[in-house]
Parts: structure tokens; sequence; C-alpha cells
């Protein structure tokens, strides 16, 4: 183009001719993981009826509802909170649970494993742990409430069942996972096709492993349950774990009560939830300390995960989390 016809179409006659556009920042990886769990929310509101996400006042999940929020602001929550309660829950950690749907004005639905025991449909296992007894209440609120999808907060490095899951898990009409009906997940496309009677498990938070949990936790300054921070607990000690005295069962026999500073890194029930000797007050503090960890945190810290080489996968195929 001529200078007179670059004149006449009004772009600049010097040297350097149009400015090029503003260079668009690359997402940093925090950004790229909850624009991805945000995809994977608004996809599933689009393509189900129903649905509803699982929420314990864990970490996981309450990065999990963050998400949620933030995907679908300033509008609310398009779906419900599902709390299956075993009745040995960490009182922190209810009481922070409670807090939040107040906060956001949400609906909680509460499955009680306390329920089914006083009626008699489950019992009381020797060991006292209630964790495997949630499978029943779970799929019962999940066929109660004909949801569609279900959210859940797992992660694929917690575990090596886990990481055999699609984000878009299937289960079939008894709630159970079976790894060969599992579907391809090319380019982010999803397949939520399912038979009447089943459901699919839907995990936002697959690709993200704790340390990203936490930083985001530190990035977009997340209010957590204090059982997270290092503090001052009584625990006593079985199977090599730091365990909580409570109604369930503990401590039996020779096992002594002691005081300790120790902080959770997951959070389940008090019966199966071990803690761990730390310093780490601050969010930063646990960063460090994780980064510097070589053993995940369910491997540290849960003893239902230590019944057998295949515990998690055998409660997989039974419908369990």
């Amino acid at each position: 183009m001529t200078p007179v016809a670059r004149a006449a179409a009004g772009a600049p006659t010097g040297p350097t001719g149009p400015k090029p556009p503003p260079a668009v920042s690359p997402l940093t990886h925090l950004e790229t993981l909850e624009a991805e769990a945000a995809h994977i929310f608004r996809e599933v509101a689009g393509e189900f009826d129903r649905s509803t996400l699982l929420f314990s006042g864990g970490k996981d999940s309450i990065v999990m509802l963050h998400v949620a929020l933030k995907a679908f602001a300033p509008a609310p929550l398009p779906f419900p909170l599902l709390h299956v309660d075993t009745g040995h829950n960490f009182p922190e950690v209810l009481a922070y649970r409670d807090r939040i749907v107040a906060r956001h004005d949400l609906r909680l639905d509460v499955a009680s494993v306390q329920s089914y025991i006083d009626d008699g449909t489950l019992r009381e296992r020797p060991d006292g742990t209630r964790n495997p007894l949630q499978t029943l209440p779970l799929l019962d609120a999940i066929r109660d409430g004909r949801f569609g999808a279900v959210f859940g907060g797992g992660r694929r490095d917690e575990e090596k069942a886990r990481a055999k899951e699609r984000v878009f898990s299937l289960r079939d009409q008894f709630g159970a996972w079976d790894p060969r009906r599992q579907r391809p997940e090319l380019w982010q496309l999803y397949n939520g096709q399912h038979e009447p009677g089943e459901h699919v498990r839907v995990f936002p938070l697959s690709n993200w492993t704790e340390l990203d949990v936490w930083q985001y936790i530190e990035h977009e300054g997340i209010e957590l349950p204090e059982i997270y921070f290092a503090h001052r607990r009584k625990v006593f000690r079985r199977d090599g774990m730091w365990l909580a005295p409570g109604d369930w069962g503990g401590p039996r026999d020779r096992e002594e009560l002691c005081e300790r500073q120790v902080r959770y890194r997951t959070v389940g029930d008090m019966s199966c939830t071990g803690a761990v000797d730390s310093s780490a007050a601050t969010v930063q503090e646990v960063i460090t300390e994780i980064a510097a960890s070589r053993v995940t945190e369910r491997g540290a810290s849960r003893a239902d995960d230590r019944l057998s080489e295949a515990a998690m996968e055998d409660r997989k195929r039974e419908g369990y989390f």
C-alpha cells in the first residue's frame, strides 16, 4: 500500500505501520485448572437435569464449591449440596459446613449413617469405623434425589484407583464403578449419557494435586476448618497413626492418650482419619510442608485405605465415592 493510500485508509504512515494487537497473557497453572473445573461444572449444568455436589467440609470439597460458585456467579448455585454424615465427624468440620451453607444460602441435604444404624438397616463394624457404611445412605440419597450427576472432590494423585477414573465416571444401577465401562475423554469432550437408574460421578478436580489445592487456597484466600493447621490435640497411636478419641471406640486396651501438636491432611470419619505431626500453622507453611513430603495424604492419614492393597477400588466397585 502506498503512503497516499495508507493515509486515505486512515492507517499510520510511519515506518512501523499498524500497531499489533496487545498480547494476551497466558493463563497461569492455577487459572488453567480453575478454568477446566469451571467448564466441567457448566457442562454438567447444561447436560443434566438434576445434579448435586458432595460436600463434607474437607478441603477438596471446599475448593470444589468455591470454583462452582465462581463458575455460575452472579447466579445462584444451580444444584444442592449433599453430605453423608457418619455421626463420627469432627465437630470443627461440621461447624464449618453449616457456616458456609448459611453464608451462601445453599441447600444442604444430609444422609445420616446413624439413622440407618438406628433402624437396623446397617450394623456397626467391630473396628468402630463407619466410613464403609456411607455407601448405602449415599446411593439412597442419589436415588431419592433422582440425581443424574454427582460431583465429587476425588483427585487422580490421591490413590491408584482414583488415577483410573475419568472425569465423567459412569456408575451402574447399583452405584458400582467398572473401569472397563469408562469412556474416552478426548479434547475435553464428556459423555454423560446413561441408562435409567444409572448415574455419573463427576470429578472437576481430577487433574489437581494436593499441592495445587493448597496453592489455590492461598491464591483465593479460602477459609478452612482449623484442624487443617497445627494445633494441640489429645491423640493415641494405632497402626502407626495418631487417631483422635471419641464415641466410636478409641482408645482401647493399652492405647494411651497423649497431647501432641498435629494437623490433618485429609478429613473424614474420626475413626479412620489420622493426624500428622506438624508445626505448619499457616497456608504457606502447609504448602512448604507438602512440597517436601514424599507420602500421599491418604497414605499418611487414612486407615480405611490400609485394609487391603485394593481397598479403595473394592469400595468404589460397591458404590463408594
